[in-house]
């Protein structure tokens, strides 16, 4: 597929964002663009929420995927369900009983202001590093398949990216988001829904013929039951899909400042049902949309592309769509789901750690509503210039499959969260606030070290994605330590 019609469309699809961004931030107002003020319909959000959590991981690291783990990822799908449900009827109506803007306000009103501030600093490293894997995934690609042909560098790759996403945000914030992963999420669900029909119709299958053949059966298994040594044993893989979802999704700024743009908590949990159903259903789309990919490969000898001397089955889905000869529809196709699916995920990312940052991290409390918009406005630049330095580093230190990477560092970031809040929720004990941050830490710590060492030297036990949990284990059990007697 030619480059400048890539980039054509890249450039069109941001006009369009910018346009909606025009009709959406006139206002310009702090209370639009943390909150929306709380005028989202439900259904609106629920739809763009599935784009925010699919992003571009999902769209090209999924699909890659199957060939390792055929569709055992399916199984932590399943937990994600359970976990959703866990959000709607436990942490909703706490946020709404406070009418919160950050989340992390919760942790200042039920234990102080050191909890407050070390639960937004977790937030912040999780949420960084996530919005940098989904972004580096993404330009990854573009670089490879359109500024590598006109000798672009990575870094201004990644510095582009991140300016287009800046340009149609820093007015309308989180008002802007709803409506911009609205359209997001349905190019990326046409893109993957007709990238099944193109690649079915050129092995000459119908869609029901493609789900009983012979070679969707040597992708398709969903359930290890093996060995709970495995990675991914059932058991390990959905209590991981549960705690991944309550932190990643519940305790998540990013994904919560969504639901808390809604009008009500009761169309909060609509918003949160309905959007847990549509989520696992595309999830299901993508599996099969991988094993699609390698059947394809195999039958027309198409080689895993290399990066960096290293074959990256992450890329086998671009590969295919933009260089197999299968038409410039299933190109266009792909690179529209593409570019809705890293700006769906990456956008609300930085509206979020902006949102975080302002509130939680320096507290604008008390300060003129033009003061507090400037502050904003510079800590918005500020972020954006965060996640380019953090994207470009990941080039130069990452190997693994981007969504495996990225559920393993949610078991270290994301588990002094979960065992804030459930602590938080489900006892009534006060603690020493000051030495929060010394049990956050500390569980870090020994969840990381546990993680590294060699299976050899646990009965053959691979770590899992059960390192979450057990943070939040260890978290909630150094707070029982420093509780006031």
């Amino acid at each position: 597929m030619n480059a400048f019609l890539i980039l054509a469309l890249l450039v069109s699809y941001f006009v369009v964002l910018v346009l909606i961004s025009y009709l959406t931030g006139k206002n310009d107002s702090n209370q639009d663009f943390f909150k929306a003020g709380k005028q989202s319909p439900w259904y609106l959000v629920a739809f763009g929420m599935i784009g925010a959590s699919l992003s571009g991981v999902t769209f090209i690291s999924v699909p890659g995927w199957v060939e390792a783990s055929q569709f055992s990822y399916f199984q932590v799908v399943l937990g994600y369900m359970v976990g959703y449900f866990v959000v709607a009827f436990v942490l909703l109506p706490v946020y709404y009983k406070l009418n919160l803007t950050s989340i992390y306000e919760y942790l200042y009103h039920r234990f102080g202001l050191i909890s407050h501030k070390t639960g937004a600093f977790f937030f912040f490293i999780s949420r960084v590093l996530g919005a940098a894997f989904r972004l580096y995934l993404v330009a990854i690609v573009l670089q490879q398949f359109i500024f590598d042909q006109w000798n672009v560098p990575f870094e201004i790759t990644v510095i582009i990216s991140i300016l287009l996403i800046w340009i149609y945000t820093f007015k309308g914030g989180i008002k802007t988001i709803v409506w911009t992963d609205t359209l997001q999420t349905l190019f990326m669900i046409v893109a993957v829904t007709l990238s099944i029909y193109f690649i079915t119709d050129s092995l000459g299958w119908t869609f029901s013929e493609f789900l009983i053949s012979e070679e969707l059966k040597a992708y398709s298994t969903v359930f290890n039951t093996d060995s709970i040594l495995d990675k991914g044993y059932f058991l390990k893989s959905f209590f991981g899909g549960i705690f991944i979802t309550i932190c990643m999704t519940g305790l998540d700024q990013d994904m919560m400042q969504k639901n808390l743009s809604c009008k009500s908590l009761k169309d909060a949990q609509k918003n949160m049902l309905s959007f847990s159903i549509v989520l696992t259903l595309v999830t299901l789309l993508f599996l099969l949309l991988g094993a699609l990919l390698f059947i394809y490969a195999k039958k027309n000898n198409i080689e895993i592309p290399i990066l960096d001397g290293q074959p990256k089955t992450d890329l086998l889905f671009p590969e295919i769509a933009l260089n197999s000869g299968l038409g410039i529809t299933l190109g266009i196709t792909f690179i529209l789901g593409l570019i809705a699916a890293a700006y769906s995920s990456a956008d609300s990312a930085l509206t979020s750690l902006t949102t975080s940052f302002c509130i939680d991290i320096i507290d604008m409390t008390g300060k003129s509503e033009k003061v507090k918009k400037s502050i904003r406005k510079k800590t918005h630049i500020g972020m954006s210039f965060l996640l380019v330095l953090v994207i470009i580093s990941f080039k130069h230190i990452l190997n693994s499959n981007v969504i495996d990477s990225l559920l393993t560092v949610a078991g270290y970031t994301y588990g002094p969260l979960l065992g804030l809040f459930t602590f938080g929720i489900f006892t009534n004990f006060k603690i020493k606030d000051r030495f929060v941050w010394i049990v956050a830490l500390t569980s870090v710590i020994i969840v990381f070290i546990f993680g590294k060492i060699p299976a050899e030297d646990l009965g053959g036990y691979v770590v899992g994605y059960e390192l979450l949990p057990l943070n939040g284990l260890l978290t909630f059990i150094g707070l029982i330590l420093i509780r006031r007697k």
